[in-house]
């Protein structure tokens, strides 16, 4: 039987492996959103060059590759929550305020963990995180 010092142990040392694979699993995530807007991965077609869709595609893959090198996270994660909010208030609350409605839950959900990522920065397996421990040598 586990008590509770040794379940407060696991969960402190798994803490910062879970909270990179979060940050790198939702990278891939949105790398694929923006990704598809281009036409890749099962698209049906591109988006028109220079549409608002073009832009958000645009920001997701390049959000979505720096949430996975863990590279420039606040600042990346700070405009990706900006977009969230704008797809969701622009595209999804017209439908509807209830957002399991209006299909907008992936945007408030996205955004929520840009918030939580911007708090708390890019954590362990990133580029950031090497950055500062080299610069605190």
């Amino acid at each position: 039987i586990m008590n509770k010092r040794m379940l407060h142990s696991f969960h402190k040392k798994a803490q910062p492996y879970v909270y990179a694979g979060v940050r790198i699993l939702v990278g891939i995530l949105f790398f694929l959103f923006g990704a598809m807007k281009f036409g890749y991965f099962g698209a049906s077609e591109p988006v028109s060059l220079w549409s608002i869709f073009w832009f958000a595609g645009i920001i997701e893959v390049a959000v979505g590759l720096s949430l996975v090198a863990g590279f420039f996270v606040r600042p990346m994660t700070g405009i990706a929550a900006i977009e969230m909010l704008v797809a969701f208030f622009c595209t999804h609350f017209p439908l509807g305020w209830n957002p399991i409605l209006n299909n907008g839950v992936a945007a408030l959900l996205l955004f929520a963990l840009f918030i939580l990522f911007h708090i708390h920065g890019a954590g362990q397996w990133s580029i950031d995180g090497l950055l500062k421990k080299e610069t605190k040598q």
